[in-house]
């Protein structure tokens, strides 16, 4: 059945998620080539970036932008060209597209219309600084990009202070030092992480450290190309809560933006017990 696939050319009006290398082009797989070859349009993020790698493997296809500010009108355009029998092929500026981009919403749209939606694997940032990160990866968490704002922020990381599986998140340069001090505040100075950044590319590097050993770095030099941070878990003990009561540990998610209801279940977690035991306990 696969090798049958392998030969037929690309479903007519199908949409195919293409991952696209995240710095090094040898990435990219055969697959791939051949979809973006096959489709009848691409749909990018960056019609500037997608241009360069079109260019490089020499490939000429109509492509039209979808980006945050216009991924409903794109999605509607996607799906219309769809219903008429093209093939889109959606990328995103690299790396696997529905992670963290628009490209998510493209295909909750299709599959929502009933459309074919293919996924063509490939380079994907978060993997890479996973499995370099030396961090356990039998099961982890994806966190995507943390909030921008000082509540936001508090209460996308609050829920890492009792995680015991890594974490990883994405985050742009101008924003890594804020973040490592948010970082510091909620989960602790003594918090392990890798700090992965110009993956696959020349200047590639990986930082292995903690969170302060991440902060002083920073205090000297300026952040430089986009972060993957990869976050060791807490010990199954918990940091925070091991001489916390109950009541302790509820108002410490509560004061870091977690809704009741969400941090009474996260004490819950940490804990190991049922919601209804954080519950009595706190009557």
């Amino acid at each position: 059945m696969t090798e049958s696939k392998e030969k037929n050319a690309t479903l007519k009006g199908a949409l195919y998620l293409v991952a696209t290398p995240i710095g090094n082009l040898g990435d990219i797989t055969l697959r791939a080539l051949k979809v973006l070859r096959e489709c009848d349009f691409i749909a990018a993020e960056d019609t500037r970036v997608t241009s360069k790698l079109l260019s490089h493997f020499e490939i000429s296809k109509p492509v039209i932008i979808c980006q945050k500010f216009n991924v409903r009108e794109a999605g509607k355009e996607i799906v219309s060209r769809l219903r008429d029998g093209l093939t889109c092929a959606l990328v995103t500026d690299a790396g696997t597209p529905g992670i963290s981009d628009p490209g998510q919403e493209v295909a909750a749209l299709c599959v929502s219309e009933g459309l074919p939606v293919i996924s063509v694997p490939g380079a994907c940032a978060c993997i890479v600084a996973l499995t370099s990160s030396g961090f356990p990866a039998g099961g982890f968490v994806f966190c995507g990009f943390p909030g921008v704002k000082k509540a936001e922020l508090e209460k996308s990381l609050s829920p890492l202070a009792g995680e015991t599986r890594t974490a990883v998140l994405y985050e742009a340069p101008h924003r890594l030092k804020k973040t490592l001090e948010a970082m510091r505040d909620i989960l602790g100075g003594d918090r392990k992480i890798a700090l992965c950044r110009e993956l696959t590319k020349l200047n590639e590097e990986i930082i292995r450290t903690d969170v302060s050993g991440a902060l002083e770095k920073y205090t000297s030099e300026e952040p430089r190309g986009e972060y993957v941070i990869v976050v060791h878990g807490a010990e199954q003990s918990g940091r925070f809560w091991g001489n916390m009561s109950v009541r302790e540990h509820y108002d410490f998610y509560l004061k870091n933006g977690l809704e009741r209801m969400d941090a009474l279940k996260q004490v819950a977690r940490d804990r190991g017990v049922s919601k209804n035991e954080i519950y009595k306990a706190l009557l």
